[in-house]
């Protein structure tokens, strides 16, 4: 039996644009414009009454913006969000963060010329993301901060060196790879984690190009860590994040340095999670803390599965709070992911049980 179509409802301002995406989506048959609407008040009326799988928004509208839109039916009526605009472009960084933070799921730009041939190219991609993102399961977002657990200030560098060297069980490193669904995850982990956390944390975030340094901006404003883009040499420094630059595989070499390198694609992705997984398998061994966040595809199953059979500590976000149960689904499967966690749960796990000696002495 064929399954029903995906209930969307359509949040436009400009006709132009609304008539275009109308044409676009209608014949679809695994989507059914169930409502359409110029403005977030009128959205939020609608609603209820045709109540959608998934919400298609503008951002710059009258009366009631994407934003606040967003986050009312986020607080409200919490469902998956897509913004298609014209004002989420790679340089719009600001915009397309604070959508996230506020719920939104995903961003779509809208094409620049805004032709109606130009919306014809890019509308199977289109398509691609109401389909995934109607599936995801979303929770309501209330309005909160989450504040780092407060701890004593941290010693000299001398002794913080002494107490890495004296034991070299303790964990050394944090890595963690995410894709779709990544930005918020990783915001919630890292806004969590304090100053003087113990060891150094190296990310790799699937993200459009254009858009890491808006990541790190962002990242930065939420966390009380220190979070830049990893430099070829250098030594990873505890409490800080480091992300490779775009477009470039980030490896720890056998001397403990950052390598970053052009090669070509793995699992379909540069940078790849796997590669610098089983880069921190390799060097640091059971002193390793590996995560695998939400993402669709396969990239860190293997590299989480180093980690494991290197005697390190692996976590899995659990299917219940990932936006796209893909790269987390593909590591449980290979048993590679010890702990299997809700995204709020991560942070006080690593907190309380992996790095809660480290931090007493740090």
């Amino acid at each position: 039996m064929a399954s029903r179509p995906i209930r969307l409802l359509l949040v436009e301002d400009s006709p132009v644009a609304l008539a275009i995406l109308q044409r676009l989506l209608r014949d679809h048959p695994a989507i059914e414009i169930v409502g359409i609407a110029a403005n977030g008040v009128e959205a939020l009326q609608l609603i209820p009454q045709v109540d959608p799988q998934i919400i298609c928004t503008d951002l710059h509208m009258p009366k009631m913006d994407g934003l606040t839109l967003t986050r009312e039916v986020m607080a409200r009526f919490p469902r998956p969000i897509l913004v298609v605009s014209a004002s989420v472009q790679d340089e719009d960084t600001q915009n397309v963060f604070r959508l996230l933070e506020a719920g939104a799921l995903d961003i779509f730009p809208k094409p620049r010329t805004g032709l109606a041939a130009e919306y014809e190219k890019v509308q199977q991609e289109l398509i691609n993301k109401i389909r995934v993102l109607s599936g995801v399961s979303v929770f309501t977002q209330h309005r909160r901060e989450v504040r780092p657990t407060p701890l004593p200030p941290p010693p000299p560098a001398s002794a913080i060196a002494a107490s890495h060297q004296l034991d070299i069980r303790a964990p050394r490193v944090l890595a963690i790879g995410a894709s779709t669904g990544g930005p918020q995850a990783l915001q919630t982990i890292l806004q969590a984690l304090p100053k003087q956390f113990p060891v150094p944390i190296l990310c790799v975030q699937h993200i459009s190009s254009g858009f890491l340094q808006g990541l790190i901006d962002w990242l930065n404003l939420k966390s009380a860590l220190h979070i830049k883009i990893a430099v070829a040499g250098e030594m990873p420094a505890p409490g800080t994040v480091y992300f490779p630059p775009e477009r470039h595989h980030m490896q720890i070499d056998r001397y403990g340095r950052f390598e970053l390198t052009q090669s070509p694609p793995v699992a379909g992705h540069c940078p790849s999670v796997t590669v610098l997984l089983e880069s921190v398998a390799a060097y640091y061994r059971r002193s390793a803390v590996g995560i695998v966040l939400t993402g669709m595809g396969r990239d860190g199953a293997e590299g989480l599965h180093a980690i494991a059979l290197a005697g390190g500590t692996t976590i899995a976000q659990d299917e219940a709070t990932c936006v796209v149960f893909g790269m987390p689904k593909e590591a449980i499967a290979l048993n590679a992911a010890q702990h299997i966690l809700p995204i709020d749960n991560i942070a006080p796990f690593l907190l309380n049980r992996v790095f809660a000696s480290a931090l007493q002495n740090f």
